[in-house]
């Protein structure tokens, strides 16, 4: 996808996060989540812009304690997907962690997931763990949670363009 930059979370995108986060999961996130996630040390967040109307279609939020990063939670607005706007996101937040330090990164996705799992795999991430029953769907079912990780000095910044 063309026509969209990335920039650090500000105040006024975190409404426009909570609803891509409803629109994407189950379990939706309100502002008052994302504000307190944020604030916690280490936490930060970047979301994608379309440059056209400047409005927020997609978001990245990232925790890294020492070496270690994790990817909270990353979405895409429905009408982007497909677009790349996951993949510029994910690659910058690995970008982002190997200047601050980071040599690991993980995340959790949904067993179910195969779009998202399809995106982590294509950047290097492996499946290192399973935990059943992390998810519950709006209908009550559950789904099984994969944690995927890999080692970021394998993943060279990019040149500046």
């Amino acid at each position: 996808m063309t026509g969209f930059e990335l920039s650090a979370v500000e105040e006024t995108d975190i409404g426009a996060m909570a609803r891509i986060h409803a629109l994407s999961f189950d379990e939706a996130w309100t502002g008052a989540m994302i504000r307190r996630i944020l604030a916690m040390p280490g936490a930060y967040g970047t979301v994608a812009r379309d440059e056209r109307q400047w409005s927020v279609v997609g978001f990245v939020l990232v925790r890294q304690a020492a070496d270690e990063c994790e990817i909270l939670s990353l979405a895409v607005a429905p009408e982007l997907r497909g677009d790349g706007v996951g993949g510029c996101l994910f690659d910058g937040a690995m970008e982002q962690a190997c200047i601050a330090g980071a040599t690991k990164l993980f995340l959790e996705v949904a067993e179910d997931n195969g779009i998202a799992r399809q995106l982590y795999s294509s950047r290097g991430l492996i499946p290192v763990g399973r935990r059943p029953d992390y998810y519950t769907r709006n209908d009550g079912t559950t789904v099984a949670a994969v944690t995927m990780s890999c080692p970021l000095e394998a993943h060279p910044l990019r040149a500046p363009a």
